[in-house]
C-alpha cells in the first residue's frame, strides 16, 4: 500500500468515526465542520506532491530531530535519578554512597549507547590515576557526547567519578539539579574546581565552552580558548597533572550549519545564549584519546600553562583526526579502520603545532623557516643540480643534423685527443651541403 492510499484510507477511518459517535448538539456542529474541512482537503490536495515533499525533507527532518531525541534520553537519565532518589529516600543518611548503584546503571547505559551508536572506544585510559587527583582538560564538541562516555568509562573500569564543569546555563536547565549534584558538576569557579581537585576528585573541563562547542570550525576542529586561564590557575593552584584529552570525529557527529554560525555569533557575544541551531546524531566512530600527563612546577605563569595545555591537545588533533573534518568519512571508520600512520608520517606529527587556527606562514616563522626561505632554498638546489648536469666546454660540440639547429651535445670523454663524433656528423654534413 502506497503512502497516498494509507493517507487516504486513515482519513476516511476517521471521518466514518467521528460521524458514527454520538456527539452533544453544541458539539455537532463543530464536527459537521471538520467534517466538510477533511473532505475538502482529500479532494482538492495532491497526495502524491505531499508523499513527494515528505520524502524529500525527511533527512533533514531526521537530521534535527536526532538531537531532540538525545535531549530526551538524558532526561530519562533525570527520571532515572529521581525515582532512584525516592525509592531510597529512607537511606537518605548515607547519601555519601547511596548514589553509586545509580551511577553505575546511568554509566553503564551510556556505555552501550556509545558502543552501539557509535562504535566508541578509548585509549589512554591507564594515563588516568587510580588514585589522586588530576586535570582532564579536553577540546568542547558540538554536544559532549564524548564526555558523557569518558565518565561512564571511568566509573565502570576506574571505579572513579570524574567530575565536569558546565556552564552556569546547564544548572538552570529544569531538572537537572539532580543529575549535577549525582555527577559532580561544578559551575566552573577557579575555587571551586580547586576544592573538588584538593579533595582527590578527578575533574574534566573543556577551556573552549559553549563557544568553541556551537561556533568552531568542523573543517579545522579549531580551538577557541581565546584568552581564558581559569584553569590554568586551577592547574597552579592545586598543583596537580594536567591530561590532555580529544575525541576523534566529535564535531562530525553533531554540527551547527554555517549560516548558523554567522548569525548566532555575535548574538552570543552580546547575551551568552546559545541559540544556534544543531543537527545530526550521525553515527561516525568516535575515538577518545587521552594523552601523557603533564606537570609543571608552581613557579609557571598561567599563560605558559595555558600555552603548553593547547598545543598538547592541538598536537591530538593533529595526530588523530583527519582533516578536513567529513561525515561521511567518519561513517565509513565504522566499518574500514583509519590507515596506520607510518613512521615518517609519526616524527612529522610529533612537531609541536602551535594552534590549528595559526596560518601555514607562522608555524614555518616559529619552527626558524619562512615560505620566502624555502623557496630560495629550492631554487639553490634546483640550480646546483642543473650545474651538475651542465656538460663542460670541452664535451660540447655543435650536431645540426641531430636537432635542425645548432645544439650541444656531450660525451664523457677521458682523453681530450679522441675523436668526437659529433665532429665527424658535423663535416659529413658540411661536404653534403
Amino acid at each position: 500500500m502506497s503512502f497516498s492510499s494509507t493517507i487516504l484510507v486513515a482519513a476516511t477511518f476517521v471521518k466514518e468515526l467521528l460521524q458514527n459517535m454520538g456527539w452533544p448538539e453544541w458539539l455537532q456542529l463543530y464536527i459537521d465542520s471538520f467534517s466538510q474541512w477533511l473532505d475538502g482537503v482529500l479532494k482538492y490536495w495532491d497526495l502524491d506532491y505531499l508523499e513527494y515533499l515528505i520524502w524529500l525533507f525527511l533527512p533533514i527532518f531526521v537530521a534535527f530531530i536526532l538531537p531532540i531525541f538525545l535531549l530526551l534520553l538524558i532526561y530519562a537519565s533525570v527520571i532515572f535519578l529521581h525515582c532512584y532518589g525516592l525509592r531510597n529516600r529512607i537511606r537518605e543518611a548515607y547519601a555519601s554512597s547511596y548514589w553509586d548503584g545509580a551511577r553505575t546503571s546511568i554509566a553503564s547505559f551510556w556505555d552501550g549507547v556509545g558502543l552501539f551508536w557509535h562504535g566508541y572506544e578509548i585509549t589512554g585510559l591507564e594515563n588516568l590515576p587510580e588514585e589522586g587527583p588530576a586535570l582532564i582538560v579536553t577540546y568542547h564538541g558540538t554536544l559532549p557526547l564524548d564526555l558523557y562516555y569518558v565518565i561512564s568509562k571511568g566509573i565502570l573500569f576506574k571505579k572513579r567519578t570524574i567530575h565536569c564543569v558546565a556552564d552556569k546555563f546547564v544548572f538552570k536547565i529544569p531538572g537537572w539539579g539532580k543529575m549535577c549534584k549525582v555527577f559532580g558538576m561544578t559551575p566552573g569557579t577557579v575555587d571551586d574546581c580547586i576544592k573538588t581537585l584538593k579533595d582527590g576528585h578527578l575533574l574534566i573541563i573543556a577551556p573552549g565552552g559553549v563557544r568553541e562547542a556551537l561556533f568552531s570550525n568542523p573543517v579545522n576542529y579549531e580551538t577557541i580558548w581565546g584568552n581564558r586561564l581559569g584553569f590554568a590557575k586551577v592547574v597552579i593552584g592545586a598543583d596537580v597533572p594536567v591530561i590532555p584529552m580529544f575525541t576523534e570525529n566529535c564535531r562530525d557527529a553533531f554540527r551547527t550549519p554555517r549560516w548558523g554560525r554567522r548569525l548566532f555569533r555575535p548574538l552570543y557575544e552580546k547575551t551568552r545564549l546559545p541559540l544556534c541551531p544543531i543537527y545530526g546524531g550521525f553515527p561516525v566512530k568516535m575515538v577518545t584519546h587521552l594523552g601523557k600527563p603533564l606537570k609543571f612546577s608552581l613557579n609557571s605563569t598561567p599563560e605558559e600553562v595555558k600555552n603548553q595545555v593547547e598545543t598538547a591537545v592541538n598536537n591530538l588533533i593533529c595526530e588523530h583526526q583527519i582533516l578536513p573534518g567529513s561525515i561521511f568519512r567518519s561513517l565509513i571508520q565504522r566499518i574500514r579502520k583509519k590507515r596506520t600512520p607510518t613512521k615518517e608520517q609519526q616524527q612529522e606529527s610529533t612537531t609541536i603545532i602551535p594552534s590549528i587556527s595559526s596560518t601555514r606562514e607562522d608555524i614555518l616563522a616559529e619552527n626558524g623557516e619562512s615560505p620566502h626561505k624555502k623557496q630560495k632554498e629550492k631554487r639553490i638546489k634546483e640550480e646546483i643540480l642543473m650545474s651538475e648536469l651542465r656538460p663542460s666546454n670541452l664535451e660540447m660540440a655543435t650536431c645540426p643534423l641531430l636537432f635542425g639547429e645548432e645544439k650541444y651535445c656531450c660525451k664523457n670523454n677521458e682523453d681530450e685527443n679522441e675523436e668526437n663524433p659529433c665532429n665527424n656528423l658535423n663535416s659529413s654534413s658540411t661536404t653534403s651541403q
